[in-house]
């Protein structure tokens, strides 16, 4: 097949060579290599992107790392569990809202203590979640995470009637019993 192009080139050589190339063709075209060869040729900085790609795999190794690590919440149990870890999270927001409302010099040590009790059961809880991921859904663990839910509601219904206690416990102002004398005079 090679042979039949080159006879063919060589027999009809003359009729392809009718174009003559304009006059300083060659001299453009050398000034046009020397050019390129001045120039230092753009390459591509492999350095950078084995860095750039050294750091996404570390990225994405880190990532899932800290994802396997990430336990199972009540919430990706069931809907019905989702519904209760719900519910259990607002009441016990909406505790702390109207604790932090009402938190004062005199009642801030109790408040204090309940909630790092409150920290520490928060700790647990992660474990637990962890825990739930591994033992496969076991009820026990289900079980004690609603438990663990239960004691921070408890933990902050106790702290809710502890500084009741506290405020119910001060002595009227003595601007207001003067007020009460003064009317009752």
């Amino acid at each position: 097949m090679k042979d039949n192009f080159e006879n063919i080139f060589k027999e009809k050589r003359s009729e392809f060579d009718f174009v003559e190339p304009n006059i300083g063709h060659f001299e453009r075209f050398e000034a046009r290599l020397k050019e390129t060869n001045k120039q230092e040729p753009k390459r591509r900085n492999w350095r950078w992107l084995s860095i750039a790609a050294s750091v996404v795999l570390i990225l994405g190794v880190w990532l899932g790392n800290a994802r396997s690590h990430k336990g199972l919440e009540l919430a990706d149990v069931s809907p019905k569990m989702e519904e209760t870890q719900d519910f259990f999270t607002a009441t016990i927001k909406q505790e702390i809202k109207s604790i932090n409302k009402i938190k004062s010099p005199e009642n801030e040590k109790i408040i204090d203590d309940a909630f790092e009790q409150m920290k520490k059961l928060e700790e647990n809880y992660k474990k637990l979640t962890i825990e739930l991921k591994e033992s496969n859904e076991d009820k026990r663990v289900i079980y004690a995470m609603i438990s663990n839910f239960q004691k921070r509601i408890e933990i902050l219904q106790n702290l809710m009637q502890q500084i009741d206690e506290i405020e119910n416990s001060k002595p009227a102002p003595m601007a207001s019993s003067f007020k009460l004398q003064k009317a009752l005079a």
